[in-house]
């Protein structure tokens, strides 16, 4: 029995185990392990991963509280975010700060971070960091966008997300929507982020038109399907009721490992990666919590 399943056993779930089970059992090993292993803490772990658990706690499955301790002791310091070892030339420090500040804010919904200061003071560093034409600048130069690099769009959605979390005052989100409103959509990325922040019917007809036969998405129409566009894009359309959302859920199943992780989505494909790896579980975690038809235990 792998160690995941060992983790069910242990909090006394049934025989027949959902794939939201399984997928938050495997976070629920991961999320804490690479602190624990490397003295450090990973955006991809400790941002996404702790992010989607946060999310699956909101949503009444089991999460040990020891599972998410160290995190959220991490992520109550803002001022101690850029203290990330690593080469300067693959570590986005803008990106990594954008997802301790995403996952902070699931904390925080949570009731896990009660004083609302931390966030607060992470969402100014944010607001730092936008562009002034309503978007968040990357240090990469990945303009698709991956798991470990999510592009601008998205990265803009979830900045924009986080901020209204925190309540930011200024015209910071007001801004990103412009900026979203106004964005020429060419890839599943592109039509997710929009639609994860503002309503657009174009944005909608994007997706819809985009999904492959699998029920999944690839980065571009017509592509093959990858878990992580297929991910976004569900969580993108998750506020409505449309059969592509099944299709896309039973895609996710489909291509779920049995020790609850996704095969990572890399560009170009078919790639090893232990980063983009977690990322990839992390989104379809959420993907699968927001189409959840079972009742939580």
């Amino acid at each position: 029995m792998t160690l995941p399943l060992l983790i069910l056993a242990a909090l006394g779930s049934p025989e027949i185990v959902s794939p939201e089970q399984r997928a938050v059992a495997y976070l629920v090993q991961e999320v804490p392990a690479w602190p624990e292993q490397n003295r450090c803490f990973s955006c991809h772990n400790n941002g996404d991963g702790a992010r989607a658990l946060y999310q699956a706690r909101r949503r009444g499955f089991t999460v040990p509280t020891p599972a998410l301790t160290a995190t959220t002791e991490w992520l109550s310091h803002p001022d101690r975010w850029d203290s990330l070892p690593g080469d300067a030339v693959f570590s986005d420090k803008r990106l990594a700060r954008l997802q301790f500040a995403a996952a902070l804010a699931e904390a925080y919904e949570s009731r896990l971070v009660g004083d609302p200061q931390p966030l607060r003071d992470a969402a100014q560093s944010l607001v730092r960091l936008q562009h002034s034409d309503g978007y968040w600048p990357l240090d990469g130069g990945d303009s698709l966008g991956s798991p470990v690099t999510y592009g601008i769009p998205l990265a803009t959605a979830l900045a924009a997300r986080t901020l209204g979390v925190a309540g930011t005052s200024d015209d910071a989100v007001p801004r990103a929507k412009r900026w979203l409103r106004s964005l020429r959509l060419s890839t599943t990325l592109d039509a997710a982020a929009v639609l994860l922040v503002l309503e657009r019917p174009d944005a909608v007809q994007f997706l819809l038109q985009a999904q492959g036969s699998s029920g999944g998405w690839g980065p571009y129409p017509r592509s093959p399907a990858e878990p992580f566009d297929t991910a976004i894009a569900v969580l993108a359309l998750a506020s409505q009721d449309h059969p592509a959302l099944e299709r896309a859920r039973q895609y996710l199943i489909r291509t779920q490992r049995p020790d609850g992780s996704w095969p990572e989505t890399t560009r170009p494909s078919g790639a090893q990666s232990y980063a983009q790896r977690i990322s990839t579980s992390a989104w379809a975690t959420q993907a699968l919590l927001a189409t959840s038809p079972q009742t939580p235990r």
